[in-house]
């Protein structure tokens, strides 16, 4: 069964980071939002690694980077009201709706996100 990452649990692994033993376990074939791809992209390099960790790594476990289009942004604008108690971002929005979308786990570093009471598999890493 395929699951969604946000990019606290990819760089989780991609850091060595708590709750990456979680996330390689079900990683392999798993989906990720490409503003969260961004994300990963942008704190590896903050991080002093190249951007092609990165890479490497979402072809390693045959990552899909799904496309934020359109019809994401509108379901992404739908959920702010629902996320806004915990100060959900954009990325995080972006994240939570492709777990909606596809109906499947969606799993997370972010303990905000686990307090929500919407209709998802939220699974915390750590």
């Amino acid at each position: 069964m395929s699951v969604v990452l946000d990019a606290s649990a990819v760089l989780a692994v991609l850091l060595d980071e708590p709750g990456s033993d979680v996330v390689i376990s079900v990683m392999r074939g798993s989906a990720i939002s490409s503003l969260n791809a961004a994300e990963c992209f942008q704190r590896v390099v903050d991080k002093g690694f190249p951007a092609s960790a990165v890479t490497a790594l979402l072809h390693q476990f045959e990552i899909e980077v799904v496309s934020f289009d359109l019809t994401q942004a509108a379901a992404v604008a739908d959920l702010r009201s629902r996320t806004k108690s915990v100060g959900a971002s954009l990325g995080d929005r972006a994240f939570l709706n492709l777990g909606l979308a596809r109906g499947r786990s969606a799993y997370t570093a972010d303990r905000r996100l686990g307090e929500l009471d919407i209709d998802l598999d939220i699974r915390l890493i750590r």
